[in-house]
């Protein structure tokens, strides 16, 4: 199993996205981001890494794209303009969810 090493190593599945949520810190979500092509995490981007947590720890789940959008006021443009990488592969990763299902 791939490892990302962060202070200790994370397992994460082939595609990058951690396997274990709870391993999830803010160290690991600026590394995830870094590698991502995100330079810096903005006010904006926590809002979205914490409600995609926040949703996730309560139904196990990401939420649908449009519920990203109208909880957060961030536009599907607006996340892909914080998030290069679309809200499964670049937001889901960064705030340390397992892939989305239906995630390709």
């Amino acid at each position: 199993m791939p490892e990302f090493e962060l202070n200790g190593l994370v397992e994460i599945d082939e595609d990058g996205f951690i396997i274990d949520s709870e391993c999830w810190n803010e160290d690991i979500a600026k590394a995830f981001a870094a590698a991502e092509g995100i330079k810096e995490l903005t006010v904006e981007h926590w809002q979205v890494i914490n409600y995609l947590r926040d949703y996730y720890q309560q139904f196990q789940v990401a939420p649908m794209i449009s519920k990203l959008c109208k909880k957060t006021g961030c536009s599907l443009k607006r996340i892909y303009e914080l998030f290069p990488a679309g809200p499964a592969k670049g937001a889901c990763k960064v705030a340390g969810l397992p892939k989305p299902r239906g995630c390709i």
